[in-house]
């Protein structure tokens, strides 16, 4: 079920952020999903946010990857850029029925840190710079607040340059 595994994701990443003695922060809010309206709730610009994209890669026609997909908030994920940085036939985005088991979170609630060794997790230059990064932390009602470097430290993300313009 959706929502145990996101409470067991949830301990899993305070557990993870306690062991590793990173500066945190948790705000509690509204339960919302869409990075417009939980940033306003949780009063930043949508750029200090992370938005997380789960994407199946198509590599060739027998491999296939999973790539968790971490950009700014007012940005988008460069499907091109994904498609180069893999030399991929095929970039799309994931059904949510994969996207919730490898992220192990329902949509709105992915984190830009994976505990499934079968999603890669690649960020954009641009969130592991952020001085503070927020995202919801695998939950509606409750985010996190930490700076890119210590996001970066613990999940070691292939950091890349995919973020595209932001949607219009």
């Amino acid at each position: 079920m959706p929502g145990d595994d996101a409470y067991d994701t949830y301990d899993r990443l305070i557990s993870l952020l306690d062991a590793s003695s990173v500066d945190y922060r948790l705000i509690d809010h509204a339960p919302e999903g869409t990075t417009d309206a939980v940033c306003a709730l949780r009063g930043h610009p949508a750029f200090e946010a992370a938005k997380c994209i789960v994407l199946r890669v198509k590599v060739d026609r027998r491999t296939t990857r999973n790539v968790l997909a971490v950009v700014p908030g007012d940005r988008r994920v460069d499907l091109d850029a994904i498609r180069a940085l893999y030399t991929a036939r095929y970039v799309g985005f994931s059904d949510a029925e994969t996207a919730e088991r490898l992220a192990r979170a329902i949509p709105g609630t992915v984190l830009p840190f994976s505990f499934d060794p079968g999603l890669e997790v690649v960020a954009d230059p641009d969130v592991v710079a952020r001085h503070r990064l927020y995202f919801n932390a695998a939950r509606l009602d409750r985010s996190l607040c930490l700076s890119g470097a210590d996001y970066e430290r613990l999940a070691k993300p292939r950091v890349e340059p995919i973020a595209g313009p932001a949607p219009e």
